[in-house]
């Protein structure tokens, strides 16, 4: 076994990425899996990027209005999971939030206060009712002018999910802790010598090693979300940049969801459903998921954080 375990980090998808390998080939195989894995974060950002004019999800809310569009299978699999979540979260997790985070800011800057007739027209365009999905040809039409998907809340967890099956299938690696800019880790079975890797999540609003609970994981993915990442402040109220599709607001409910699973792609949107539901949306996530654990902190009057969770109790070690 080497002495440490291989690590490579890189810039993706807006965010830092790190990889860590624990595996007792030479680390020149190792650094060839990493450079593979990087390689695959790219091709997922280059079909799901908000941020890329020359992305294929840019390219299809540039036409799906005009008529059905043909996409990338990957693409596809991606828009009917997250039809199915959408459905499965009664619209609390929706990746044609696009108009709104534009109404609200938060596309390329840290947000402003819009009008309530501005948050009200991109309400208007804002469900994944107006998008119509043919599986049979892999075609996306948008039946309403203006409807823009954006995948902040799902493509990470679907990047990792899509590397994580290559470290397995085509490499064989069996110990790997990997994540996108922490918001969605996964462990990837265990690292030596022990029987689960363990993470720590973030206080809300706090320094950075300011744990609110620790986690061990084994094959499974742990996404976290939480208003703090993007934020403004007005009239000394912070508003974030999780917004709730269903009000046109930013959720309000919580300050941090936590939701672990086996699928990397359905903690990154559950975590979102979750923030956006508050404490109500425990008992709905885990009908959806009776193996997943899920956490929401909410803030007391004494700014204090109050936890509720629910789910396997080998999930936490707090």
């Amino acid at each position: 076994m080497n002495s440490a375990p291989y690590q490579m980090s890189w810039f993706a998808m807006g965010t830092e990425w790190q990889l860590t390998l624990a595996d007792d080939r030479p680390e020149a195989y190792l650094r060839s899996v990493a450079e593979e894995v990087e390689a695959e974060v790219e091709r997922i950002e280059q079909l799901l990027s908000f941020y890329r004019d020359d992305s294929d999800l840019a390219a299809m809310n540039a036409t799906a209005s005009l008529g059905p569009v043909r996409v990338d299978p990957r693409l596809f699999e991606i828009l009917r999971r997250a039809q199915e979540l959408w459905s499965a979260t009664g619209g609390a997790f929706d990746p044609t939030i696009g108009p709104l985070l534009r109404a609200w800011g938060f596309v390329g800057n840290s947000g402003s206060m819009p009008s309530a007739r501005e948050i009200e027209s991109a309400r208007s365009i804002v469900g994944m009712q107006h998008v119509s999905l043919d599986s049979e040809v892999l075609t996306v039409h948008f039946e309403r002018p203006g409807v823009e998907l954006e995948f902040g809340a799902i493509g990470k967890g679907f990047a990792i999910e899509r590397a994580v099956e290559l470290l397995r299938d085509e490499f064989g690696i069996k110990s790997a802790l990997f994540h996108g800019g922490t918001s969605t880790i996964y462990a990837l079975g265990a690292p030596p010598n022990a029987s689960a890797w363990t993470v720590a999540v973030q206080r809300p609003y706090a320094p950075a090693r300011d744990a609110a609970i620790n986690m061990s994981l084994c094959n499974r993915a742990v996404s976290v979300s939480a208003p703090h990442g993007k934020w403004f402040q007005q009239d000394g109220r912070r508003y974030g940049h999780v917004l709730d599709p269903r009000t046109g607001y930013p959720a309000a409910g919580s300050v941090l969801a936590v939701v672990a699973t086996e699928s990397a792609t359905e903690s990154d949107a559950l975590s979102t459903a979750l923030l956006v539901l508050g404490e109500p949306g425990i008992a709905p996530i885990r009908a959806l998921r009776p193996d997943c654990f899920a956490l929401v902190g909410s803030h007391e009057e004494n700014d204090a954080l109050h936890i509720v969770q629910e789910g396997p109790a080998n999930s936490v070690v707090s």
